[in-house]
């Protein structure tokens, strides 16, 4: 059954910034809705009259609520559900839990995200472990044969991306689930830029672990950030951090964990900004994954198509799946300039410099490149308003 079309115009009235910018910088922070924004303000206010405390011990039951949506919206059981700081907080709490040693094998793609990249390469360096990245084919995803032909029984991790933030291209994360399945090795998924913008179903995918961010196309708080823990795999992670929330202080010498995946999650938190991640949870729920991801990949389609007709201007997306992550080159232009130039009349994009992407540009020969993400309640008329300032930038 195909999706039901998204209601542009309601999408946009909920959308208070629609009114002021051209907003596509989706994968960086996308709008908040106005049922997030009243959330959030509505608790925040809750806990100026009352008190933080007690304020949160009222919203107890919309706070387990949370873990609940987040289990529809992943496919998994509420219980395998941690909530951070962060998707960087939340990948790293994951990361930071698998064992390594000296010998043990770490795989990873040449679109890892470059914090993830950089946390990698210091503890495979600390602990003596070896980062290994496993080539890619011919469209730029991961190989997945190559995968398979590296994986042996001294592969602790394997850890990828999704969506690479650098080129927009979506790995083959489900084929790589039934490679490393099997194996001795922990899956561990950066969902950072897939979840919001297209269906994830981590029964599908078959990780063992997955991070993500409330801000991006979910459209939460920024600072919010949600991990998933497969509970056939909690037994062989050991968090990195403890405080009374994740385990039971059982005697002067010992304790116990929490035996869910709150183990991941510490006692102090922003309430106003949990709930409104979850507000933003169901906001998409209600518009279904399935139509999102529709809207959203004909609107890119349309942006690909203009920009590819402009001169001097070459798209640079890899991959075979597209996705909502547009990234484009132009010749002889300052990208960082460009990126102000139009934040000065009212559009937001973003430009991802070599450094934060090293392998993925530096092998490409890309010094920087241009990202336009774009979400549901975007329109064709901003697509060609976009592309007009680009031709006349």
């Amino acid at each position: 059954m195909s999706p039901s079309p998204i209601d542009v115009a309601r999408a946009r009235a909920l959308t208070p910034g629609c009114e002021r910018v051209l907003h596509f910088n989706n994968a960086g922070c996308g709008l908040m809705s106005q049922p997030v924004l009243e959330t959030v303000l509505s608790h925040t206010q809750r806990e100026a009259l009352m008190g933080s405390y007690e304020a949160a011990a009222q919203q107890a039951d919309a706070l387990n609520a949370v873990y609940t949506s987040f289990g529809t919206l992943l496919n998994c059981k509420a219980t395998e559900l941690a909530f951070s700081d962060g998707a960087t907080q939340a990948w790293h709490r994951a990361f930071h839990a698998v064992p390594l040693a000296k010998g043990d094998r770490v795989l990873t793609a040449n679109n890892e995200y470059n914090s993830n990249w950089l946390s990698l390469r210091r503890r495979c360096d600390q602990v003596g472990a070896s980062l290994e990245v496993v080539p890619s084919d011919a469209d730029g995803l991961l190989d997945v044969k190559a995968l398979t032909e590296m994986l042996d029984d001294r592969v602790k991790l394997v850890a990828i991306t999704q969506i690479a933030n650098s080129n927009g291209m979506v790995n083959p994360v489900e084929e790589v689930g039934d490679a490393v399945r099997g194996s001795k090795a922990i899956y561990l998924l950066d969902a950072c830029q897939a979840v919001g913008q297209m269906p994830v179903d981590v029964e599908r995918i078959d990780c063992d672990l997955l991070s993500g961010a409330g801000r991006k196309f979910l459209r939460g708080p920024r600072g919010t950030g949600f991990l998933y823990v497969r509970s056939s795999a909690l037994e062989r992670l050991e968090p990195a951090f403890i405080d009374i929330h994740a385990a039971q202080w059982t005697g002067r010498d010992t304790f116990t964990w929490r035996p869910d995946a709150r183990r991941f999650e510490q006692s102090e938190f922003n309430v106003a900004d949990r709930l409104g991640m979850g507000a933003a949870v169901d906001h998409a729920l209600s518009w279904g994954l399935d139509a999102i991801e529709t809207r959203i990949l004909g609107l890119s389609t349309l942006l690909r198509q203009q920009l590819s007709e402009l001169p001097g201007v070459e798209v640079r997306d890899q991959g075979t799946r597209p996705s909502g992550i547009n990234t484009f080159t132009i010749d002889g232009q300052d990208l960082n300039a460009l990126l102000l130039k139009l934040r000065a009349q009212g559009i937001n994009t973003s430009v991802t410099n070599f450094d934060w992407a090293w392998l993925d540009l530096g092998g490409r020969g890309i010094d920087s490149i241009m990202r336009a993400s774009l979400n549901y309640y975007n329109t064709e008329e901003e697509v060609e308003r976009f592309v007009h300032a680009i031709a006349n930038a």
